[in-house]
């Protein structure tokens, strides 16, 4: 086999590539050209044997054996050279100038290409950015858990939907060596029925002063500033320090206890989105409700049942916690400046048990009232009335609360303009987002015996401004006729309470709390040590991630959880009877 010899390769001193003394190398066979280069210039392609060796257009002289080498009359390299560098912009970073006079590349109106969808096909992206097709599926799995939420939260008594209450968060800390013993679901309480006879008073206490009718003529183009009753003391006393309470507790005269407020939540348990928690001691034979120091139901809530959502935020003035605070502080004052204040009180059979002598105390009358449950079970709830009238010689009690406008934006309903012409819009958007205080309000009317209760319309001076507010409206309603318009029925209120009692007499002595779940429409009972909640109790309050979560109730487990309900439901449906 013959050798292949490369043959010598000459050096060239003065510059890059072959020299051009053509005696350099003289076995170089003859008539083959170099394309001419440099250093800077880019290499292209040595021998092109693609290419058409004849071009028609172009006459040559040329040896055709020679066309594959010859790339004088071929662009290539100043097309690549052009490809390369065309990469590269010059970026102006100078302001544009506007110009205001003619735009001459300003585009023309085309009609035939405003209907034409091929126009601009090309500007369309040929494929989907991945990132832009994993946000669609966050958000698709997004919109399912909030679906699952909103299925959740829906309670068969209050069809209107409802916000996710993911952000709620429980009234009460779960301690770890607490025992759950049951759990309630709201949809069980809608079929409750129970009657009972008309209670009797067994003692009325404190004082009461006249309502004073002025008020009632207010508008908003009249309205009154809201005075400030820092004097007036008020008392927020749960029931087994109420030493009346426990008199009536030592003569055996009731096996249940509980105030109005704690009623009223039981009552409209099913209305309630927010967590709240009821403390329950069972002593011997007897049963006493009550509820925490400092505890929510202390506070009023706003936009409860809405289903706009208030910033999260404690610290904001539209927090649910801020405006709860400025709503209690809003309802007593009040329920102070609507009376006549000169002095001339309604006094009754014991003065206010809670008061100090020669405190000034707020215009209140406590009527200890007791209900028959059957023919060994009776309860008595201590209930409030907060002002006297008299019609026709006649006195009437009555009870006052003022509801709350911190933003128009929120509600939709700007109360300034709609109060005089569209009242009953007004009370037809505040029934929706405060369906639950206003329940509360009519059942605690209804427990009190009130022949009248008054409704404020009490709104921000501005919507910045949380400390200033005036009255804008006073509107009375009859207890009775306003629980029939919002749908409140009194045997249903009472058959929930009733199947409360039945449920915790079957316990053992001993402590027990009821905690309102913030993200299901249910109620849970936990045993509790005997000194939780006390003074010497320190209960730390835990991470959310180390609290006692409720079992999981998974899509396995569900047709057992709904026989666990079912059999629940007809437990405690067959436990009140009705009369």
């Amino acid at each position: 086999m013959a050798d292949f010899e490369i043959g010598a390769v000459p050096f060239n001193p003065d510059g890059w590539g072959p020299p051009a003394d053509p005696l350099a190398f003289p076995n170089h066979p003859s008539n083959v050209p170099f394309a001419p280069f440099s250093r800077s210039d880019k290499l292209g392609r040595i021998a092109d044997w693609t290419r058409s060796l004849s071009n028609p257009n172009r006459p040559s002289n040329k040896n055709p054996s020679d066309t594959a080498f010859d790339f004088s009359g071929d662009d290539s390299f100043a097309t690549l050279a052009a490809d390369e560098d065309s990469s590269f912009r010059l970026v102006d970073n100078a302001a544009s100038k506007s110009h205001h006079g003619h735009h001459q590349n300003r585009p023309k109106f085309n009609p035939r290409l405003r209907f034409n969808p091929h126009h601009n096909r090309s500007q369309l992206p040929q494929r989907r950015d991945e990132e832009v097709e994993a946000r669609k599926r966050e958000a698709e799995k997004e919109r399912a858990r909030r679906d699952r939420l909103y299925n959740l939260n829906r309670s068969s008594t209050n069809a209107g939907p409802r916000r996710e209450s993911a952000v709620l968060k429980s009234s009460v800390d779960i301690q770890p060596e607490w025992n759950m013993l049951d759990q309630i679901p709201f949809s069980t309480f809608s079929k409750l029925s129970f009657s009972v006879p008309e209670p009797e008073d067994l003692l009325i206490c404190g004082g009461l002063e006249f309502y004073d009718r002025t008020y009632d003529r207010i508008t908003p183009k009249n309205e009154r500033r809201l005075e400030r009753f820092k004097n007036r003391n008020f008392f927020k006393v749960t029931t087994t320090d109420d030493p009346v309470i426990r008199r009536l507790a030592n003569e055996d005269k009731a096996t249940v206890f509980a105030t109005d407020t704690i009623l009223s939540t039981l009552m409209c348990s099913p209305r309630s989105v927010y967590s709240w928690d009821i403390v329950v001691q069972r002593v011997g034979n007897k049963l006493f409700f009550d509820k925490r120091d400092g505890s929510q139901l202390d506070l009023l809530s706003v936009h409860e049942t809405s289903q706009e959502s208030l910033p999260d935020v404690k610290e904001d003035i539209n927090s649910a916690y801020s405006l709860s605070v400025e709503a209690a502080y809003i309802n007593q004052n009040f329920s102070q400046q609507v009376l006549v204040r000169d002095g001339n009180k309604v006094s009754y059979e014991e003065p206010n048990p809670f008061a100090n002598e020669g405190e000034e105390v707020a215009s209140v009358a406590y009527r200890y009232r007791r209900w028959k449950l059957d023919n060994e079970m009776y309860l008595i709830a201590r209930c409030e009335v907060q002002s006297v009238v008299e019609v026709n010689n006649k006195r009437s009690f009555l009870t006052l609360n003022a509801l709350n406008e911190f933003d128009p934006k929120y509600s939709g309903v700007d109360w300034r303009q709609k109060l005089e012409t569209q009242r009953g819009a007004v009370l037809a958007t505040e029934l929706k987002n405060n369906a639950n205080k206003m329940a509360k309000w009519t059942a605690q009317a209804l427990l009190g015996s009130a022949d009248m209760m008054k409704l404020g319309y009490v709104s921000r001076v501005h919507p910045r401004d949380h400390f200033n507010h005036v009255i804008l409206a006073v509107v009375g309603y009859k207890p009775r006729e306003f629980a029939a318009q919002i749908n409140l029925n009194t045997s249903n209120m009472w058959g929930i309470v009733k199947s409360i009692v039945d449920l915790c007499m079957k316990l053992k002595e001993g402590k027990y709390v009821l905690v309102k779940d913030p993200t299901k429409p249910q109620v849970r009972i936990y045993e509790v040590p005997p000194d939780a909640f006390e003074n010497d109790y320190v209960e730390e309050p835990l991470p959310e991630e180390e609290q006692v979560q409720p079992p999981a109730e998974d899509a396995d487990d569900g047709e057992a959880t709904a026989i666990v309900n079912d059999v629940k439901e007809k437990d405690i449906s067959a436990e009140p009877v009705a009369v």
